[in-house]
């Protein structure tokens, strides 16, 4: 049942009989939306039902709200039974006796509602208990007495600025970059003196934007594009308040046949590259976060924030100065953040004093800036500015998208704020790479490692269509697109397999899911053995179906002595070690060896149609050492350099048992007391 339902206030004129479940109104719909009762209805005939049990003459109050005992179910005067609390705030009630008959019972509160990460009512530090208004410029002052380090990224010219940037520096897009002058970056732009006013024209004086009081970090309704103008053409000192607007997205707009994003932005993009270009434009929706406008007046300070799902971020000043002040994405830094957002800290706490350092970047007109992925960033404004940008998703960071993500869901941003669409662009982006797999399409190792944290993203989603709630399975399905995925839980796990076997993996089907074993060399896979190629060949088109119940056993340890010869010459040791069978143990030896074994067993089961499938993996690892002091006779037991054997694959349909078996000798020293002889299985 619906906690809304048991949360009830009604008036005291007008109280209506307990409504069933079926009802579709909210329960904490006010009582005067209600339909006038009947004659019978509205007769004042008194019944226990509307007497409070709690109700004691003299008790001063407003006696209109009533409450109803959750365990009960009988109603109460709040001016009778009350605390002082907010009544809306209450999410769980009990009267006295129930509490009494059950002390587990407590009255609880609802979590409060929560505004976007970005937009959110900031409180004055040293007014906090008085209630003032946040100052504006408060931030501002912060900074001075914090240390704050200077940038030492990369300045680079735009022609540098490309894709075989990417493929050939193992440090590109990993930290920001400034490029001083935008010649090379092959992107358009209004020309300098472009102003506000020509955007308010070119867009429309009458499109509603979104425009952040800065002192209280809040949008203020009702403002349109013409309004803006006027506000930001008049002078500063006779503006009411500092404000900022920083999501004007102006795509389909006159203006946006303006403004063309850098080269690299386009050639990554996955909006640009994945999303079908039959369902962009009008009528279609589709993630529209490539073209924005910001126009910032003086003063203007944007808090703390990690751009929606990660997304990496170009910025171009047109006009003015811009001044970042970044914290760089690690771990702990993250961690970090996702305590400080959503909370009362996000108010009283400067973040900075909660991560390793701060890095400031000042930018002037014509500079341009490219922001990598899940980069912490302040904004401050020195002067009235204009800047055009936008936000991107691309494939060589994909495990800090999802991160972000992550975090945007533990603070409970609000999807209105989150990155447009994102599970289908990624259902989009899956389905293209796992075509370009299937093609033998080659990737650069960081793409194939974060194509591996998408498949275990499309892989939950698929556990959340097959395993999930209602709810759950329900909003998984509709992100994905039927227009292109028509399977998605069989293409997210072959892409994982595909991705694997990509990144020099083996295709057993238990190591799917645990981080890619590169074989990689300098950059390039490793060429294959005659020995692998033929395994290779033999999986080329085996998909692995997942199992239904994985159970590890216990592991068995035992320890035995046994009078049994070294082994001997290499021609014959070999064979004899391993036909892997029982030990013959001659007691006339005057050798002893201790034998410590140990067996590991992993049981999988899985439905099929047909009914089950069972499969029994068994590993023994023996170790055998001789103690008795001993010289090595010439020619007796010779260092033999050992090649490892192929490990046979596992995870065959056909296959319902399975034994590996191999040889690792290490040869000791003459001049040691000890050999020691390990076999493993």
């Amino acid at each position: 049942m619906a906690r809304s339902r048991r949360r009830i206030t009604r008036s005291a004129t007008q109280k209506s009989p307990e409504r069933s479940p079926s009802s579709s109104r909210s329960s904490l719909t006010p009582m005067e939306d209600e339909a006038e009762p009947t004659q019978a209805e509205s007769a004042p005939t008194k019944t226990d039902e509307d007497m409070c049990p709690s109700c004691r003459e003299g008790v001063q109050g407003e006696k209109s709200s009533w409450i109803r005992c959750d365990a009960c179910k009988i109603w109460f005067h709040w001016a009778c039974v009350g605390d002082g609390s907010d009544l809306e705030s209450i999410n769980k009630w009990f009267c006295g006796p129930c509490m009494t008959e059950k002390p587990s019972r407590v009255m609880t509160f609802k979590v409060p509602a929560r505004k976007s990460s970005r937009k959110r009512t900031q409180l004055d530090y040293a007014n906090l208990n008085a209630g003032v208004e946040s100052d504006p410029s408060r931030w501002l002052r912060v900074i001075q007495s914090k240390p704050i380090k200077d940038d030492n990224f990369r300045r680079m010219k735009g022609a540098d600025v490309g894709l075989e940037w990417l493929e050939n520096d193992e440090t590109a897009m990993r930290e920001p970059i400034v490029v001083e002058n935008p010649e090379g970056l092959r992107m358009k732009m209004p020309p300098p003196e472009f102003s506000v006013q020509d955007v308010a024209d070119e867009v429309g004086h009458e499109t509603p934007v979104e425009v952040i009081d800065v002192a209280s970090q809040s949008n203020s309704p009702g403002w349109t594009l013409g309004r803006w103008a006027e506000y930001y053409n008049t002078e500063p000192s006779k503006r009411d308040k500092i404000r900022n607007v920083i999501s004007l997205e102006i795509s389909g707009t006159k203006l946006a046949d303006q403004v063309l994003p850098p080269r690299l932005v386009r050639e990554l993009d996955w909006v640009e590259k994945f999303w079908p270009s039959t369902r962009k434009g009008k009528g279609h929706a589709y993630p529209k976060v490539q073209l924005y406008c910001l126009m910032g007046v003086a003063s203007a300070w944007t808090d703390w924030h990690v751009d929606f799902a990660g997304s990496s971020v170009y910025y171009h000043i047109l006009r003015g100065c811009k001044v970042f002040y970044f914290i760089r994405p690690t771990p702990a830094n993250l961690q970090a953040y996702e305590r400080w957002s959503g909370t009362e800290m996000q108010s009283n706490v400067w973040l900075g004093d909660m991560v390793d350092e701060v890095v400031k970047v000042t930018l002037h007109a014509g500079n341009t800036m490219i922001i990598p992925t899940g980069w912490i960033h302040a904004v401050h404004t020195p002067v009235d500015s204009l800047v055009f940008g936008g936000n991107f998703l691309h494939s060589y960071n994909i495990a800090t998208q999802l991160k972000v993500m992550d975090i945007e869901k533990a603070t409970h941003v609000p999807k209105k704020f989150r990155f447009p669409l994102f599970v289908k662009l990624c259902w989009y982006v899956g389905d293209k790479y796992l075509r370009d797999l299937k093609s033998k399409e080659e990737f650069p190792p960081r793409v194939l490692e974060s194509l591996e944290a998408l498949a275990r993203f499309l892989v939950s989603e698929s556990q959340a269509m097959e395993r999930g709630t209602e709810v759950a399975k329900r909003e998984a399905k509709e992100n994905v697109p039927s227009d292109r995925v028509k399977d998605a839980p069989a293409l997210a796990r072959e892409l994982r397999w595909r991705v694997r076997l990509a990144a020099g993996a083996t295709s057993d089907d238990e190591d799917l899911g645990h981080p890619v074993q590169k074989n990689m060399v300098n950059g390039h896979k490793r060429k294959r053995s005659p020995a692998s190629a033929a395994v290779g060949v033999q999986f080329r088109n085996f998909q692995p179906k997942g199992w239904d119940v994985v159970n590890e056993l216990p592991r068995e340890s035992d320890k035995r002595v046994v009078n049994i010869h070294r082994p001997k010459t290499s021609d014959i040791w070999e064979r004899e070690w391993t036909e892997w069978s029982k030990e013959s143990e001659d007691q006339a030896q005057e050798e002893r060896a201790t034998v410590e074994e140990t067996r590991d067993v992993m049981i999988k089961v899985r439905k099929t149609e047909d009914g089950v499938e069972r499969q029994r993996i068994e590993r023994v690892m023996e170790k055998w050492v001789w103690k008795a002091e001993f010289s090595r006779p010439e020619g007796d037991f010779q260092d033999v350099e050992m090649k490892p054997i192929e490990d046979a694959p596992l995870g065959c349909e056909e296959v319902t048992k399975e034994e590996e078996q191999g040889t690792e000798v290490h040869v000791i020293s003459p001049l040691e007391t000890t050999q020691a002889m390990e076999v493993s299985a």
